[in-house]
């Protein structure tokens, strides 16, 4: 069963990288400099897992990425990215992964659970601990609660970040740091594209990952998440002009902690990047500067 899975994950991969290089970059003349390309990659929880499949797209269809910008957990999967984790341990780790590994149960005024085992979870990933060592530069989003503001790390400690930008609100408590108190980055960078400006990207590709599910909610968290879910869907979406190219993998069937989905997560991930590739390709085209005489 697993051989047979595998084996349909290496052919839709080979598709993949066959599609895009029918749009093969022989056209372009010597010497052009394409686009410095950055990658926003937005939270969801475990249906961030579909990151995973997006980035596998992209690198079997040698598509460049040069920085990268995470809010919630797609700071946590976009740090790893960086570090140079490979994909298929990220998805070995995101399949074995249950709520304990990054969150204790620890009710406060502040919030029901605290997320300092963050920190000892993405040291399963990698030895890096400074943004500095990073393979790839990365921008982490939280957001400032009292300045209602975002705020984006890209030089120093890695832990304290990417802990706060993954501190959901009334879930987990917010996160001192240099001054702040930080919680969830996607409350004020939903899709963290300025994340990818910062860092000096000239095209950017966004991924968005919206929830969406018809099923009576379980628990307080699921009350939680689904109202801010609808405060996202009638946010301001100004992120959406500023991307040049946006995959939206359908994660709507998933709930927000299902981490035995990981397969399924991969998967959706996968579809969605496809079908944006020859969307890729042209923004690349478009935004690579000939050679001057």
């Amino acid at each position: 069963m697993a051989g047979d899975k595998n084996g349909d994950t290496q052919s839709f991969l080979r598709m993949a990288r066959d599609l895009f290089r029918s749009f093969a970059y022989g056209g372009a003349p010597k010497g052009a400099r394409r686009p410095r390309v950055g990658l926003a990659l937005a939270g969801g929880f475990a249906r961030g897992i579909a990151h995973i499949g997006v980035l596998r797209v992209l690198r079997e269809a040698d598509i460049p990425i040069d920085v990268v910008a995470g809010t919630s957990v797609g700071a946590l999967i976009g740090a790893a990215y960086c570090s140079g984790a490979s994909l298929e341990m990220m998805e070995r780790l995101a399949h074995e992964t249950k709520f304990t590994d990054f969150g204790r149960w620890s009710p406060s005024w502040l919030g029901l659970a605290t997320n300092h085992r963050l920190e000892e979870f993405f040291a399963r990933f990698t030895t890096v601990k400074r943004f500095e060592e990073l393979q790839k530069p990365l921008a982490i989003a939280t957001t400032d609660i009292n300045m209602g503001l975002p705020v984006y790390f890209y030089g120093g400690l890695i832990g304290p970040p990417l802990r706060a930008s993954c501190a959901y609100p009334g879930l987990f408590v917010p996160v001192k740091f240099e001054g702040r108190t930080l919680v969830d980055g996607f409350l004020a960078a939903l899709v963290p594209v300025e994340g990818t400006f910062l860092l000096g990207a000239e095209l950017v590709i966004a991924v968005y990952l919206e929830a969406g599910s018809v099923d009576e909610p379980r628990t307080f968290t699921d009350v939680l998440s689904r109202s801010f879910n609808i405060i996202q869907k009638h946010a301001d979406l100004e992120w959406r002009q500023h991307a040049d190219i946006i995959i939206e993998p359908d994660v709507s069937p998933f709930v927000w902690d299902d981490f035995s989905k990981t397969a399924e997560l991969v998967r959706a991930g996968e579809e969605a990047a496809l079908k944006a590739l020859p969307a890729i390709r042209a923004a690349l085209d478009s935004k690579t500067v000939a050679p001057t005489e």
